[in-house]
């Protein structure tokens, strides 16, 4: 299942790289950084459009494979204007990346009117755009004709995690994704901005474990931090894990905490968790803990809690409270998230009034702490709801 080589994928190098690799084809290194700001920067992957390249060096790139690595297969645009795509690999493996339109903060798609609020009050709070999981004190600045996206890519053709609330491990894992194939989403989906449209977080949160596929992903994030391609700040940038403990340790290590966590906690109690999210039984909370609070964070950067609340499993106050004494004192923002409905299982969100009110525990205690949007939902492109194409299920699915 690995997708390891000893050779980088061209869509996957560092200016460096390409410097090297064009002093073969009897160029010279500015020649690499050439080609890497047209790839990353421009997303432009045809050699014959690289019009500052000598001939020569523009048909030695496509001979050695330069070119798209991943296409639309199928595009769905959801009523709130979240756009999910169904990406065909070369080898015609499909994986889904969705774009998430930013939402203007205390318009809420909640049945009932909330209120106004503040932290520690117990009052509503919604997170305006809580799929991008990303802290936004340096958006004062922005000019406001700019509409934010936020891309959710994939890293793994399924999962292995099987995570019983969640569509893309049904199948189990099929393959990971190389670092050429998880920028490569990021390049088609900044192409599919609609007019007006900034690419402004990318989240790792799509299809498959982040850090299961670390070595791809790691390259991945090297490439969209990097200030002469697509040069998103790295407080731009979040990666989602369900509890791979060794990995969140060299992710922190390998950025210096400068990459966003966000991590799929889902229960406080290795019971329900392990019944709920199967790599508990490896790395249990005691362990996984002990990894976040040895997180290397930066000042005034929180790790993201996401909690998705499954009608009579983890819905209740009491798990709530639970919640609120597993965390404390980690600098933490939690995001409930009211399971989204998938196929084959008869597992569902609870009613509204037990969200609020396990909102409003975490609230007195304290947290910050924020309800997500259903976005896409209509085109099962919300959280949860992303499925490898035609697969049949393999994992069992807790009734």
């Amino acid at each position: 299942m690995s997708t390891k080589s000893t050779e980088v994928p061209p869509v996957a190098r560092t200016p460096e790289e390409w410097g090297e690799a064009v002093r073969k084809m009897g160029g010279r290194a500015y020649h690499g950084k050439q080609i890497f700001r047209w790839i990353q920067a421009r997303g432009v992957l045809d050699p014959s459009q690289m019009s500052d390249l000598p001939g020569s060096m523009r048909q030695a790139l496509a001979e050695g494979g330069v070119g798209p690595v991943v296409s639309i297969a199928e595009e769905r645009r959801s009523a709130d204007n979240t756009r999910k795509m169904l990406v065909k690999l070369r080898d015609g493996a499909t994986v889904e990346t969705v774009l998430i339109p930013n939402v203007t903060a205390g318009k809420s798609s909640l049945p009932d009117p909330t209120r106004p609020s503040v932290p520690g009050t117990g009052e509503v709070l919604e997170d305006a755009d809580a799929a991008a999981a990303v802290e936004d004190e340096d958006d004062a600045g922005e000019g406001s004709n700019v509409a934010r996206v936020t891309q959710c890519i994939s890293t793994q053709v399924g999962c292995a995690m099987g995570c019983v609330f969640c569509a893309s491990g049904q199948a189990g894992l099929k393959r990971h994704l190389g670092p050429d194939e998880i920028v490569g989403q990021v390049l088609l989906g900044k192409s599919r901005l609609d007019p007006g449209e900034q690419l402004r977080n990318v989240v790792f949160m799509g299809m498959g474990e982040p850090l299961h596929n670390y070595e791809a992903t790691a390259r991945t994030l090297k490439l969209l931090t990097h200030p002469d391609g697509i040069s998103l700040s790295s407080r731009r940038v979040t990666v989602s894990t369900s509890g791979l403990v060794p990995e969140i340790e060299r992710l922190g290590q390998d950025f210096a905490g400068n990459i966003g966590l966000a991590v799929s906690l889902h229960a406080a109690d290795d019971e329900t968790r392990s019944r709920l999210l199967p790599i508990n039984k490896k790395y249990p909370l005691a362990k996984l803990m002990g990894a976040l609070r040895a997180y290397p964070l930066p000042s005034r950067r929180r790790i993201t809690i996401e909690y998705t609340l499954v009608a009579g499993r983890n819905d209740n106050a009491e798990e709530a409270k639970k919640l609120s004494k597993l965390l404390r004192g980690l600098p933490v923002k939690v995001n409930l998230i009211p399971m989204n409905p998938i196929a084959d299982s008869a597992l569902g969100p609870p009613d509204l009034s037990s969200v609020l009110a396990f909102q409003q525990v975490l609230c007195d205690d304290g947290y910050s702490c924020f309800i997500r949007r259903r976005r896409g939902d209509d085109v099962s492109a919300a959280c949860g709801q992303l499925a490898l194409a035609g697969a049949k299920r393999k994992i069992r699915l807790v009734s």
